[in-house]
């Protein structure tokens, strides 16, 4: 009988940081010093990149660009990117440490799925220097994967690529693609997923591509609430995802869903 083998989770917005807050804040901080305003919206658009590969989409937008050449006169390059990126990276390892609280859910999931014989992966965008603290904090707070990977481990080239999953499924000695979930809260999540061939899904409650914190999401009146799920949810189906979850406390229930799929012959990213 064929079942799930191995959950591949993403780290902030899916397991710690409730709507993935310490990059996004650090993204609009830098832009700023350079005297260039950029909205939250365009800061989390790139969102689970690589963080230098995600400053770059964002010089890359077209409005932001465009108030780069007005402001100096020439396109961006990639010193500039460099620069960015050595403003961010000590300003976010500062903060990590304050945004590693799981998410409502997320331990208990975690225990059923590791008590089904499952193994547990992640992968991230951020660097190893920068997951040294989340995994130390995360642990205290009673969330502990079996292994991580960063995109250092991948000759710096993460998602949407799938190569950090690949890394996973070997460290894991999991036996193939398709019996492996991976669980995350951004477009690049689903992505990674889809290139990876394994079942992808996106998580919705405490996402980035939500947007909010817990204290503006239980603030929502239900019919707003309503609309923000499944705007989320919308988002995530577009860009490919297998399925979606409102929280984590769905996921064991999802994967009984997937196994009965799989014995039907069923495999991921087949719509």
């Amino acid at each position: 009988m064929n079942k799930v083998e191995g959950v591949i989770f993403d780290w902030a917005g899916t397991t710690v940081d409730f709507g993935c807050f310490a990059p996004v804040n650090i993204f609009l901080k830098i832009f700023k010093k350079m005297g260039v305003e950029v909205t939250m919206e365009e800061a989390r658009a790139p969102m689970g990149m690589l963080k230098r590969d995600h400053i770059k989409a964002m010089l890359q937008m077209l409005r932001i660009r465009e108030i780069w050449k007005e402001k100096y006169g020439r396109d961006f390059n990639e010193k500039d990117i460099d620069d960015l990126y050595s403003d961010f990276k000590p300003l976010l390892i500062a903060s990590l440490a304050e945004y590693t609280d799981p998410i409502p859910g997320v331990i208990n999931t975690v225990r059923i799925i590791r008590n089904s014989g499952m193994k547990i992966g992640s992968t991230t965008g951020y660097t190893d220097e920068m997951m040294e603290i989340v995994v130390a904090c995360a642990k205290k707070k009673g969330y502990e994967p079996d292994c991580f990977v960063t995109p250092e481990t991948t000759n710096s080239i993460g998602r949407p690529y799938p190569y950090m999953i690949f890394k996973n499924i070997e460290k894991l000695g999991l036996t193939t693609s398709w019996k492996v979930v991976k669980v995350g809260d951004t477009i690049s999540d689903i992505k990674e997923g889809i290139n990876a061939g394994v079942w992808s899904v996106g998580v919705v409650v405490g996402s980035s591509q939500m947007g909010l914190s817990y204290e503006q999401f239980i603030n929502l009146h239900d019919n707003d609430r309503n609309e923000v799920i499944k705007n989320t949810e919308d988002s995530f189906f577009k860009a490919g995802a297998d399925f979606t979850i409102k929280t984590m406390m769905e996921l064991p229930g999802l994967i009984e869903k997937i196994n009965k799929l799989m014995n039907e012959g069923k495999r991921p990213n087949a719509r």
